[in-house]
């Protein structure tokens, strides 16, 4: 079997015979020709897997017929060989796109690494990410039963993550496995919740893991207690393996120091985005704020009210720092930003809230070409990205990179891809969201569940005095008996937020500092 098919350039080709029968007992196939004039019509005739082109030749030197070799097979790598160790040229043929460059004389052994990195880097890499993960299932698997605390279960998702993003970038068959592997995770930390979650939301409560309400506290309040100038950027459904994507193209500018913490309960805005924002429990600021709340059954929109919670909030820890909020929901509220971020440096504290990424999941469910464009999780971090790489949201980043300034960037909760359906019945005031449930009466036909039948233990607000929250598990979604196989072919295999996941709740925390000297 060919290993690969290859075109060899070089005026001195009968020197180099020793060179190609050593590629040839490789496996590869080896055309030669001695001048650019008869490499450029081998192209035209023959597609070749990897062209080797000598630099110094009589007639058109190698950077010409590079660029000619170039127009006619575009996506064919072109290693350079020359005696040249001439600075210019290196720029000239790396501007020109070659995949490699090689001093003469070469050895065997360099002639077979560049055509590994070239030709067969995408298999090498599957074999290896492959084996890599398949060595490490066993010791997830113990990883997931042993799990104790918080900080066990942010490894192990971290580790998963690891892997979904190593193997998403190969063309491995092994991510059914993963799946499956991501499914028990999520099932042992739903039980960790069911078993945790009640404890840590007590009123009063000091133990208990980083939670939505204590982000100010714990980690906006000591820097600006520090002097620092704090911007606090707040994606929405933003999820720890969309950050590590994203972490790639900011990396070169800032010092992370990234964190998860735990969203509360339900993982929805109006609940966990104005916790964050307020330093306290929903039904604490229904109770305290009643102009603030908005309830649940409410036709306005659930966060118009983030502005004054942040401002009630540093008013209670009796503090005096100047604030600014800022939503941004397309890119002209983002170039109005963007204009004013020298007068905003004057504040102690400038809060941003992004909304991409929640549009994006919702109109992945509404709009059939969106749902084709993310059909599945690489896909969904594949988008993300690019809209990171375009948006404002870089241009922002980029800014605030020259700043003296510290950078939280964080979220209010993340997302899971919903797939198997659980049927529930509820009265006609239940509301509409497919990964909790509240009203009076409810009753779901599946035991993975969490159920707070007194939401006063949760610091929820209760509507009605016989209200009780059902809470979604692992990749469930809640579907009403009537209409029922319409309703699940319309929501299957859609980002939904509001239940019990790591996807959801283990969340990004990361605080960036400028690398600018």
């Amino acid at each position: 079997m060919t290993t690969g098919y290859l075109l060899w350039c070089d005026d001195e080709i009968e020197l180099l015979r020793a060179h190609i029968i050593f590629l040839q007992k490789k496996g590869y196939e080896v055309v030669t020709v001695s001048n650019g004039t008869d490499a450029i019509e081998q192209c035209r005739q023959h597609t070749f897997d990897l062209v080797l082109l000598d630099e110094m030749m009589p007639g058109l030197t190698g950077l010409e017929t590079l660029q000619q070799i170039k127009e006619i097979q575009p996506a064919t790598p072109v290693v350079m060989v020359t005696k040249s160790e001439e600075e210019n040229i290196m720029d000239q043929a790396i501007g020109s796109k070659i995949a490699d460059y090689l001093i003469k004389p070469v050895n065997p052994s360099q002639i077979l690494l560049t055509l590994k990195k070239n030709i067969h880097k995408k298999q090498i890499v599957t074999e290896v990410t492959q084996t890599g993960y398949q060595q490490n299932f066993q010791n997830i698997a113990m990883q997931i039963m042993d799990s104790q605390s918080t900080d066990d279960w942010k490894e192990v998702y971290r580790r998963l993550v690891h892997w979904e993003l190593e193997l998403s970038s190969t063309d491995s068959n092994m991510t059914e496995m993963l799946e499956m592997q991501k499914e028990e995770a999520n099932n042992g930390f739903a039980k960790f919740i069911r078993r945790n979650y009640m404890d840590w939301v007590k009123p009063g409560v000091t133990e208990r893991p980083l939670m939505s309400p204590d982000i100010f506290k714990r980690k906006v309040f000591p820097l600006l207690n520090n002097d620092q100038k704090v911007f606090l950027i707040v994606i929405d459904n933003f999820r720890y393996d969309q950050w590590r994507v994203l972490s790639q193209e900011i990396g070169d500018m800032f010092d992370i120091d990234e964190d998860m913490y735990m969203s509360i309960l339900p993982t929805a805005t109006q609940y966990a985005r104005n916790a964050i924002f307020s330093g306290l429990m929903p039904e604490q600021i229904e109770k305290m704020f009643p102009d603030l709340w908005v309830d649940e059954d409410d036709e306005e929109g659930k966060n118009l009210n983030e502005e004054p919670l942040v401002r009630t909030q540093i008013e209670r820890y009796r503090r005096h720092d100047t604030f600014s909020y800022h939503k941004i929901n397309d890119s002209v509220g983002a170039d109005r930003l963007l204009e004013r971020l020298n007068e905003l440096m004057k504040n102690d504290l400038n809060v941003v809230v992004v909304n991409f990424i929640d549009m994006l999941s919702h109109a992945r469910t509404e709009s059939k070409m969106v749902r084709e464009l993310a059909n599945n999780e690489s896909a969904y971090r594949s988008i993300t990205l690019s809209w990171f790489r375009h948006s404002v949201m870089a241009d922002l980043l980029k800014a605030l990179a020259q700043k003296d300034c510290k950078i939280i960037l964080t979220t209010d909760h993340g997302s899971i891809r919903a797939s198997k359906p659980v049927k529930i019945i509820g009265d006609r005031n239940t509301n509409t969201n497919l990964r909790y449930k509240l009203g009076k009466n409810l009753n779901c036909q599946s035991k993975d569940v969490f159920v707070i039948k007194n939401p006063h233990e949760a610091q929820l607000p209760a509507p009605n005095i016989s209200t009780s929250y059902v809470f979604a598990t692992g990749s469930t979604f809640f579907a009403y008996p009537n209409n029922y196989n319409y309703y699940v072919s319309y929501y299957k295999d859609t980002f939904q937020h509001g239940g019990i996941s790591m996807e959801e709740m283990l969340i990004p925390l990361i605080t960036l500092s400028s690398r600018k000297k």
